[in-house]
């Protein structure tokens, strides 16, 4: 079993919680991080782009000259691809970049990431936050205590409404849920930080 300490609101260490090797002690896994970075980026494109083929485009309905004669080559409307205003040959068309990835691979990705931000000791965990209510201020103090800067992601529990509240206006942080928990939501910052809740319920759902 792997240690990983806790430490409260004021940044002072109150115990450590025993967590499982196979979440947060593996050889991280590269190629199933990239695999699954990919897979959410592609999923995130909007794919709207939008070219008109020679059916789609306006006019171009009458044959502009005769067929024979003229010492040109022949042609039936304005809006073949070869003509200025014309339609696109192979232009792109509404799609969806996405692909699926399998769930083993998912759960690897995100075992990797919590593995190698554990060794590299960038991964905290504090007991709680100790909002009675949605305040920045505090929230900016409890990072402060805990010697925490630059990008962070934060990971609370599935019902810590506060914190998500006190935490969202803050530069430079990311806070979700552990539900919502993503392989590139974890690896996409300078340090991770867990509530206890969330680490363990997690690190259950990974096991």
């Amino acid at each position: 079993m792997a240690t990983i300490e806790i430490k409260s609101a004021a940044g002072k260490k109150v115990g450590t919680a025993d967590v499982a090797d196979g979440v947060f002690g593996i050889e991280p896994h590269e190629s199933a991080v990239h695999q699954v970075v990919r897979s959410q980026m592609a999923g995130r494109r909007s794919g709207t782009h939008q070219t008109k083929t020679r059916g789609e485009v306006r006019g171009g309905g009458r044959k502009p000259y005769r067929q024979k004669g003229t010492g040109r080559a022949r042609a039936g409307t304005i809006r073949s691809p070869l003509w200025r205003g014309g339609g696109v040959v192979f232009g792109p068309h509404p799609r969806s970049y996405g692909f699926k990835v399998p769930n083993k691979v998912v759960k690897l990705a995100m075992r990797s990431v919590l593995s190698a931000k554990t060794a590299e000791g960038v991964l905290y965990c504090v007991e709680g936050f100790d909002l009675n209510e949605p305040s920045t201020k505090k929230a900016a103090e409890v990072l402060s205590n805990l010697g925490i800067s630059g990008r962070v992601t934060i990971v609370v529990d599935n019902d810590d409404t506060n914190a998500l509240l006190s935490f969202r206006n803050l530069a430079k942080v990311r806070i979700i849920t552990a539900s919502e928990a993503n392989t590139y939501d974890l690896v996409d910052n300078t340090a991770v930080l867990f509530t206890q809740p969330a680490l363990t319920w997690l690190g259950e759902v990974l096991a």
